[in-house]
């Protein structure tokens, strides 16, 4: 537990600091008040500390939420036009805990949630939460191995899923521990249900609905997991704190100066941070209505919009490019919408993105679940996905240091320290780690050698730790932070470095906004990788010549992709994030890969087909790249 007291001079010196900090963002960076106040507040560790000196829980501030707001909209699912007030929301989870409570479930269980985004999902969770029952939140999409993995690895004592999700669990139950309770929710026929499972929504139907008794866990305690979508290996339990929920809600909230009676539209999926805490978290925290919908759907995005006067959308990966890939419909101008906010929006398409559909503000973010060292671009500077202070760096010890492109390891100084990367210089954003400061602490995964892999000693300073985010950013001369790649995508060749993320942008603005994903392959005895580009082009229409052409205009000849691979979709995460691991391992091997390929001859400077014949030569050197 942390123990802070302040003396009359303490405090006046962290006011005068705050004083500081304030006059900087508003003179220095030329910020409005508006924005300055805000952003200087999250700095602010007195109101963290308060809510850790107080026990506070994500629970016990929704509770002050729902009695300033009882009879507002809370949830609404776009599915079903089902609305709750934040008394219904408060009522329901009330009646969720008490029956946890009364089934033996006590604080510090585990209880895993599979099934689709609705309001049940967030009062299921927030309810477990009353009385200190930790939520592992698992990926709908997962099955079999993936799915049993997840439910085994948090050690859950029951699974809460949904109808839909039935077939998954008739899978994996026979797996299970026996002594894992089932239950299942939705409309559905007992018949069919999983044997041994109990419905549960007539359960919670006759449950209390007082409020429970608090569980005894305060603001640095676990409130739930989220699994890393990764695109390799077995999901990552990411332990989620009450801090760090309340801590990555506050932060785009506060920066990006939204208000209470904004509304979120919600397409994202609950069981990941982006909808669970960026997003339902201002409906918990701040009072705002959420709409919720169960998957994105780029032909319903405006039209959904309009139908619930949203003010604020989420996205995250290519969403925003599938909204401009949509024919032109009058209802995208109809709408309220005045910000967009999440993060992976692409430089290339952002003003066309704010042009077409009339957003004032795009509020791009950089945090990863666990990650400590959270960005936010509060002033829409184009492209960015936030700022840290060159001036004041030690206000936010977070930093950008090099790597070996080819290794990805850290580079470091003759003193053994890592070496900080100047303006321009890409390098993977690290953060520095302090345990008695909750806003910088590393929290890590249920699995320790998996958050010992995310720390490094001796980062930017002796002595110390820092968590390693694995993402390679570029920093600009006044502070502002562009993404570049996660580490091990970007390959060199001919000896430059090449960014997929800017091949990616580029090729996809080329093919009218396809689908596109840009690695590197290796060629057997020449140095580096050669670029390839996977292309979905279900319909066949690429016109190569047109292509090559455009390419020669967009890019230089290192960054042209040397091979392309056709196929009729391209494999992404349920975050719409490519996978491109299974796509590296296949490489240009004719023998692996049922896809058209081609290959780029530089001396006729066109893209010819990719058969064995052409591998062979390729493979023997006998073909120049």
């Amino acid at each position: 537990m942390f123990v802070l007291s302040l003396s009359p001079q303490a405090k006046m010196l962290r006011l005068a600091a705050f004083a500081a900090l304030l006059l900087f963002f508003r003179v220095s960076l030329e910020l409005s008040w508006v924005q300055a106040i805000p952003v200087s507040c999250l700095g602010w560790l007195n109101y963290v500390w308060r809510h850790v000196r107080e026990k506070n829980t994500i629970a016990k501030i929704f509770q002050r939420t729902a009695s300033k707001y009882p009879e507002k909209t809370a949830l609404i699912f776009q599915g079903t036009g089902e609305s709750w007030t934040f008394r219904q929301l408060d009522e329901y989870s009330n009646q969720v805990a008490n029956f946890f409570h009364g089934q033996g479930f006590r604080s510090g269980d585990v209880v895993a949630l599979f099934m689709e985004s609705r309001n049940q999902y967030v009062g299921l969770w927030l309810g477990l939460a009353k009385i200190g029952v930790e939520t592992a939140l698992v990926n709908s999409n997962l099955r079999m191995e993936a799915l049993l993995h997840c439910i085994t690895i948090s050690n859950s004592k029951a699974v809460v899923f949904g109808v839909e999700m039935m077939e998954a669990m008739k899978e994996v139950q026979s797996s299970m521990e026996k002594s894992v309770h089932l239950f299942w929710s939705g409309e559905g026929s007992l018949e069919s249900a999983l044997s041994g499972a109990k419905h549960l929504d007539p359960l919670l139907q006759t449950a209390p609905r007082h409020q429970p008794d608090p569980p005894d866990k305060g603001f640095l305690d676990k409130l739930f997991y989220i699994y890393t979508s990764g695109t390799t290996g077995m999901p990552k339990a990411a332990i989620v704190v009450n801090c760090r929920y309340f801590r990555m809600a506050s932060l785009v909230f506060y920066g990006f100066r939204m208000r209470p009676d904004d509304v979120v539209y919600d397409c994202l999926p609950l069981y990941h941070a982006a909808g669970n805490i960026v997003g339902i978290g201002q409906c918990l925290l701040q009072g705002m209505t959420v709409v919720i919908r169960k998957k994105f759907s780029a032909s319903h995005f405006w039209e959904d919009c309009v139908k619930y006067n949203c003010t604020i959308v989420q996205y995250i990966g290519e969403i925003c490019r599938y909204l401009l890939n949509q024919p032109y419909q009058e209802v995208e101008r109809q709408h309220r919408v005045r910000m967009a906010l999440g993060n992976g929006l692409r430089a290339s398409i952002w003003r066309e993105f704010m042009a077409r559909f009339g957003i004032a503000q795009v509020a791009e973010f950089y945090g990863a679940t666990e990650c400590n060292c959270s960005l936010g671009n509060f002033d829409n500077n184009v492209g960015s996905c936030g700022f840290n202070s060159r001036i004041l760096p030690g206000v936010y010890p977070i930093g950008l240091v090099k790597v070996d492109e080819d290794t990805m390891e850290l580079i470091r100084g003759p003193d053994g320290v890592c070496i900080r990367c100047k303006p321009g210089e890409p390098g993977q954003l690290v953060g520095r780690i302090v345990r008695s400061n909750p806003l910088q602490h590393f929290d890590g995964y249920l699995n320790q050698s998996a958050t010992s892999k995310k720390i490094a000693r001796d980062v930017l300073a002796k002595g110390d730790a820092a968590y390693l985010t694995g993402d390679v950013l570029v920093m600009d001369k006044y502070g502002y932070m562009y993404f570049r790649d996660r580490t091990g995508d970007t390959f060199r060749w001919k000896g430059e470095n090449v960014s997929t993320t800017e091949v990616e942008g580029t090729l996809s603005r080329i093919l009218n906004l396809t689908d596109v994903v840009v690695y590197g392959v290796e060629i057997p005895g020449i140095e580096g990788k050669a670029g390839m580009a996977a292309i979905a082009d279900p319909e066949n229409s690429c016109d190569l010549e047109s292509f090559a052409s455009q390419l020669k205009k967009a890019l230089p000849l290192y960054a042209q992709p040397v091979f392309l691979r056709f196929l009729h979709e391209v494999s992404k995460t349920s975050t719409y994030k490519f996978q491109k691991m299974e796509l590296r391992k296949q490489g240009f091997d004719p023998t692996l890969v049922k896809d058209k390929l081609y290959f780029l001859d530089c001396r006729q400077g066109r893209y010819l087909p990719l058969d064995q014949e052409a591998f062979d030569r390729i493979q023997s050197g006998q073909q120049k790249l």
